[in-house]
This record gives C-alpha cells, sequence and structure tokens, in this order.
C-alpha cells in the first residue's frame, strides 16, 4: 500500500495520530487539554489536539466523528467532516458537540475524533447551456422512498 510523507509537530505529551488496525481508514485524534472538559447537553466547545501538518499540495485531512462517542456518549464533530486544507498550518482543533440529554466529560488524552488524509482534484468549469438528463435527473432528499 503506497504511503504519504507528512510533515507533523506534536506539541502534545500524547502519541502522533495512528492507524489502530491495518484496515483502518482514520487515524484517531486526541484531546490535548490540561483537565477535563465538561460538555452539557447541546453545548459544543472548541478541543485542541497539539497536532500542527504540512500536507502535500493536492491533499486534505478530513476530521469525522468517532462512532463510538457518538453511540455510547452522543458526542459528535461539528462541521463534519471538518477539512485541513493543506496550506492551513494552525494547530488541529475539533468542534465537538455533545447531542446527548447528560452531561459528557471530554479527558485529557481521550480519542476525541478521527482524521483521513484524502486527495483533492480541482475543478476546471466548462460553462455550457444544457447537461446531460439522467433517470434520476432532479430527484434528490429522499425521492426513491422508504425501503
Amino acid at each position: 500500500m503506497p504511503s504519504l510523507p507528512v510533515k507533523i509537530i506534536n506539541k502534545s505529551s500524547n502519541p502522533l495520530p495512528a492507524y489502530a488496525t491495518a484496515g483502518s481508514a482514520g487515524m484517531d485524534l486526541i484531546a490535548d487539554i490540561p483537565q477535563n472538559v465538561t460538555l452539557r447537553p447541546m453545548e459544543r466547545q472548541l478541543i485542541p489536539t497539539g497536532i500542527f501538518i504540512e500536507l502535500p499540495p493536492g491533499y486534505e485531512a478530513q476530521v469525522r466523528p468517532r462512532s463510538g462517542l457518538a453511540i455510547k456518549h452522543g458526542i459528535t464533530c461539528l462541521n463534519s467532516p471538518g477539512t485541513v486544507d493543506a496550506d492551513y498550518r494552525g494547530e488541529l482543533k475539533v468542534i465537538l458537540i455533545n447531542l446527548s440529554d447528560r452531561v459528557q466529560i471530554i479527558h485529557p488524552g481521550e480519542r476525541i475524533a478521527q482524521m483521513i488524509i484524502s486527495s483533492v482534484e480541482k475543478v476546471v468549469w466548462v460553462p455550457v447551456e444544457v447537461i446531460d438528463q439522467t433517470v434520476r435527473n432532479e430527484g434528490g432528499f429522499g425521492h426513491t422512498g422508504k425501503r
């Protein structure tokens, strides 16, 4: 499997983002916080990771929720997937929201999100008067019904 070298600075005391298994697509991001962060129901907070990356041109990092936090605690990422552009050099931070009806606690060193590195295609617009028709055409937002 091909690998992509990416420069990284880790200002946290946590390990670098890593794949949990050989088949994992995402790498866990870890909360770099000095103490617990309390998330009340429907509250959102920006959680730092202490990680700074330099992606090569033509790539992005996507920050996504962790399924375990979502199903067990109702915690997910807003702006999901969050896009980290190749020219961004700031600290990676994750917008977490508590969608449960209970107070939730984010602990220092807790895995809070996952990051996927993906290639990006640049678009060149071709203005036209007509576009090809399909069977679907304008159908969307549940037009195929419930199954």
